[in-house]
């Protein structure tokens, strides 16, 4: 199993870059989807590349900040994938932490790479 982590201090508030992740269906920082869907604890969407996956969201916590999602349908089939994202008070900013686990190992790049693309878009929409 590979570990991913992408770590950043932002200037904004803890609570800004939050709002980003609170609402699940939101798309515009993921260059690859053009919209998501929700049907219970389930997101659906279509990334250019991979066609349709679907994700569990495990945890959604608007106190902590922190939002846990698992791939549970791709194209690719994967052993195990689990997503993490907490973002923390830190001076008049806040540090924000996304960390991915993948099996098989073979995927890690792509996901890397993924990760890294929709960072990038992420820092646009809080510059």
């Amino acid at each position: 199993m590979k570990k991913i982590k992408i770590e950043q201090h932002f200037n904004q508030s803890a609570e800004e870059v939050w709002a980003i992740f609170a609402d699940v269906t939101r798309c515009d920082w993921v260059p690859a989807i053009e919209k998501i869907t929700l049907s219970g604890d389930v997101r659906s969407f279509d990334m250019a590349g991979l066609g349709e996956v679907q994700e569990r969201i495990i945890l959604l916590d608007a106190e902590q900040r922190k939002l846990h999602y698992s791939v549970i349908k791709a194209r690719s089939v994967l052993e195990h994938h689990l997503a993490k994202i907490h973002i923390t008070e830190a001076g008049e900013g806040c540090h924000f932490v996304w960390e991915t686990e993948i099996a098989p190992d073979e995927y890690a790049p792509a996901i890397e790479q993924g990760m890294q693309s929709a960072f990038a878009q992420l820092q646009k929409i809080l510059a």
